[in-house]
């Protein structure tokens, strides 16, 4: 059994039934966690039957889709229902979104369903409107999202077993239900990351759980120390619940890629990114629960566009024209029974409209992705963290495993694998296209934010001009999508054709950034314990000193003492840290890092 076989569990529900055992039972649960994913699952309808023992069988209700009652969630052994094996079920599950219909932001791979379907709820809070300060009730949240996050700082990764993320789960259902819904989704996905990490998920990623966390404290020091804010940036705080659709009236679409979806919450799918003829970028996308095979068959299932169906991959290279079309604020299209749409011919990367995303420069690019990296997800446009560029391949980046270099514009750039699980064609079209140094590529990605200037290449194409290049059927309009299709040796030219490739290796600018990332992600991966121990600074510090990162310096430093600085008792033990001087000193740092790594990626891509 996997996290991908059982249906998503209510926050509420995993907190309350964690809540409900022993002391004794708790001190078993993780235990009980890695048992269970060796347990068989059947799936029966609107049932999932979990055989954990001779005499013991979970049964999991699921009507609407996901458990979202503690009665759902049933078992058959004697200590039923205050029993470790619900709870261990419901800790392992992915956690169920409360709002009906979130956004799909595949840059970190979207978390939650799917389902295109429209509400005229207009993303309203909980809170007052027009008020200036947070709420009672949203100063009680945020206090309570903050003693979570605290908690996960303080023990790290290696110890934030189910029992904390019960705390945590448990905060981000009371933010919920305050109308703290950004807080609430950052909780939700660094409850996500834990689980990810210590169930050993080939796609955890600790800058991804990291970049959550800081999220999640960061909106919640906010919120609980907010003293007159404008009722905007409160607002923006706060979050919405739903993505509220608006009308857009007709639209031309020409498909651009498609993206499989897998995320560590258990949902899957295909998204679509199209362009109208003023650039504007749209998604259309299916992702609902599910694994990696249904994120790899959704790219060929029939999804509804209004009146029509048109599977993803047939809309990467095909269009649409639609009229009384709606749409998010973020550019995601809505499918209401008032939507008429009628399939037409798409356009090649080297066309109108298409063409006009490769004509801005690099530099202009990586800055408007960079300008968009503090937003909340939901609040970024469709496609603002995408990257259109001309490169030409160099080969493997040497001592890297899986990373291509390339030159774009000048620049020396190192391609990477968007998505490491194996079900999709990523990491061998990679490396495939690294066996051609010489080769000149149209792409699509995403950027890894840093000194090295890496892209997480997506889609490539055909580029305009002449050179060697893919060879591609004219079917596939001169373009592949490396997640879903897979290329093979006769799609490259032929090697005589290919001239070789002697820049040579550029010197970036990197600095010591990386010093403060991981005195910032070691804090997470260990906790207290492992920044306690971890030794004197003082070269780390003096590096950063020296090329004018002081604050950093200070930061760092700030950040270790304070772990440190336990007391002893009369017996000579330690004494509880103080976990909100702990975290206060890790936002601090963490935020300072993220600060200082955007305005660094911005000189490198620039081409002065």
């Amino acid at each position: 059994m996997s996290t991908q076989g059982l249906p998503p569990v209510a926050p509420d529900v995993t907190a309350d039934i964690i809540e409900a055992l022993t002391p004794r039972l708790r001190k078993r649960l993780d235990a009980a966690i890695a048992k269970l994913a060796a347990c068989p699952i059947a799936r029966d309808g609107d049932t999932v039957r979990i055989t954990v023992g001779e005499d013991a069988e979970l049964t999991l209700s699921i009507p609407t889709g996901s458990v979202t009652r503690v009665e759902d969630l049933r078992c058959s052994c004697l200590l039923a229902p205050a029993c470790v094996h619900r709870a261990a079920a419901a800790a392992s599950a992915p956690v169920a979104d409360g709002a009906p219909e979130p956004a799909p932001d595949t840059s970190n791979a979207p978390d939650t369903p799917d389902t295109s379907t429209e509400t005229p709820d207009p993303g309203t809070t909980a809170g007052q409107a027009g008020a200036t300060e947070p709420t009672a009730a949203e100063r009680a949240a945020a206090d309570a999202l903050w003693t979570a996050g605290a908690a996960i700082v303080d023990a790290g990764v290696d110890t934030a077993g189910a029992v904390l993320q019960a705390g945590l789960l448990r905060a981000a259902h009371t933010a919920r239900l305050a109308g703290l819904h950004r807080a609430s989704a950052a909780a939700v996905a660094v409850a996500t990351g834990l689980r990810a990490a210590r169930s050993g998920d080939p796609a955890y990623r600790l800058a991804e759980l990291v970049a959550a966390l800081r999220e999640l404290l960061d909106v919640a020091h906010a919120l609980r120390t907010s003293t007159g804010e404008s009722a905007q940036v409160l607002d923006g705080l706060r979050g919405t619940s739903r993505r509220a659709y608006a009308p857009a009236g007709s639209l031309r679409l020409y498909g651009l890629f498609t993206e499989p979806v897998l995320t560590a919450r258990g949902f899957a799918g295909a998204v679509t990114t199209t362009v109208d003829p003023t650039g504007t970028l749209r998604t259309i996308g299916d992702v609902a629960p599910g694994g990696a095979d249904r994120a790899v068959g959704a790219a060929t299932r029939a999804i509804r566009v209004g009146d029509t169906s048109i599977d993803p991959a047939a809309l990467t290279r095909a269009g649409l024209v639609v009229s009384g079309a709606t749409a998010s604020a973020g550019g995601r299209l809505g499918a209401g029974q008032g939507v008429r749409a009628a399939r037409a011919s798409g356009a090649a990367w080297t066309e109108e409209p298409l063409r006009a995303l490769w004509d801005v420069p690099p530099a202009t690019q990586v800055d408007r992705v960079v300008g968009h990296r503090d937003l909340p997800t939901d609040d970024r446009p469709a496609g603002v963290d995408l990257l259109f560029l001309d490169v030409t391949v160099l080969g493997p980046t040497p001592g890297a495993r899986d990373r291509v270099r390339a030159v774009c514009a000048g620049l020396d750039v190192h391609l990477l694998v968007a998505h490491a699980d194996p079900a999709f064609a990523y990491r061998d079209n990679l490396r495939l296209l690294a066996t051609c140094p010489g080769l000149r590529l149209r792409l699509i990605g995403r950027l890894e934010p840093g000194a090295d200037r890496a892209i997480r290449v997506l889609a490539v194409g055909i580029p305009p001009g002449e050179g060697p290049t893919l060879r591609l059927a004219e079917d596939r309009l001169g373009r592949v999508d490396l997640g879903l299709d897979r290329l093979h040796r006769a799609d490259l030219p032929d090697a005589a054709a290919i001239p070789v490739a002697t820049v040579a290796a550029e010197e970036l600018p990197a600095g010591p950034l990386y010093l403060m990332h991981r005195h910032v992600e070691r804090a997470i991966s260990g906790g207290r314990p492992v920044l306690a121990l971890a030794g004197s600074t003082a070269a780390d510090t003096a590096r950063l000193r020296r090329v004018g990162l002081a604050t950093g310096a200070g930061l760092v430093e700030r950040l270790t003492h304070v772990a440190a600085g336990r007391e002893r008792d009369v017996f000579g033990r330690l004494r509880a840290g103080d976990n909100d001087l702990l975290s206060a000193a890790w936002l601090a740092a963490a935020v300072y890092a993220q600060t200082v790594e955007g305005a660094l990626t911005r000189a490198v891509w620039s081409a002065e």
